[in-house]
């Protein structure tokens, strides 16, 4: 595996009792790629970023991180999860502590940082998705967009290798989208490797480096942005985008 090559996906597949969710899936992710993995709902995308951070653990295949598959038994997942960080759909933060403490928990736990450069480490990340001003805020006192930026910042203390994004404004009020969006795009435009399963097409068509396409558990078509938005080869590519495009 090349320096460049963070992490690579063989043969994924996963499968609840008899239903199979996902199928051979093969994609590869490079040191400041940005991939959008796109599609309806159902068509597995979510089950594949979950299998990606162990959250779910894959039926058959492998995936490799810097080489090394994570699903084998032996491998330090915690460890793994503080390189490969997640943000969650329902934003997940701890309700009982304030926006600073939810951001500085992973650092102290995880990274066994002491408690003053896990405060400047958190702010730090508060300050850049634009959450200064509610540091001691806790979730309930925040927007639905405030508390996925606050997400966004806890998973950046850790300060991962690849940030995995779990459809982050699929909960928000449309007013708050925005808001959220223009922190990836930053984050994008800065060089920090991202996946990122969304419904928002115009983010994946003029941010991404490389677009996923799912339908029922396995990737469609991939390809360049400009692939997949303007000439996608796929009858069932065209039919889903054209939702998107002529809406």
């Amino acid at each position: 595996m090349s320096e460049a090559k963070l992490l690579e996906v063989r043969h994924l597949s996963k499968s609840f009792g008899n239903n199979s969710v996902l199928r051979d899936i093969d994609f590869s992710v490079n040191k400041g790629d940005v991939i959008c993995i796109i599609g309806a709902s159902g068509s597995g995308k979510s089950t594949l970023l979950r299998c990606i951070n162990m959250l779910e653990t894959p039926s058959g295949g492998e995936v490799l991180f810097h080489g090394e598959d994570i699903t084998k038994g032996k491998f330090n997942v915690p460890a793994y999860r503080a390189k490969v960080g997640m943000v969650f759909q329902s934003f997940n933060l701890f309700s009982n502590m304030n926006a600073l403490k939810n951001c500085m928990i992973g650092t102290t736990k995880v990274l066994k940082k002491d408690r003053k450069t896990a405060e400047q480490t958190a702010l730090y990340y508060l300050d850049k998705v634009g959450m200064s001003p509610y540091v001691k805020a806790k979730p309930r006192q925040l927007s639905g967009g405030q508390k996925q930026r606050v997400a966004i910042a806890r998973a950046l203390a850790m300060e991962p290798e690849i940030l995995l994004f779990d459809e982050p404004t699929s909960a928000l009020d449309p007013q708050m989208v925005g808001e959220v969006l223009a922190v990836m795009r930053q984050l994008a435009a800065e060089g920090l490797t991202m996946i990122v399963v969304t419904h928002e097409m115009a983010f994946a068509r003029d941010v991404a480096t490389h677009v996923v396409y799912m339908q029922a558990g396995v990737i469609c078509e991939e390809g360049t942005p400009e692939q997949i938005f303007m000439h996608p080869e796929k009858q069932e590519t065209k039919d889903f985008l054209a939702r998107f495009l002529n809406g």
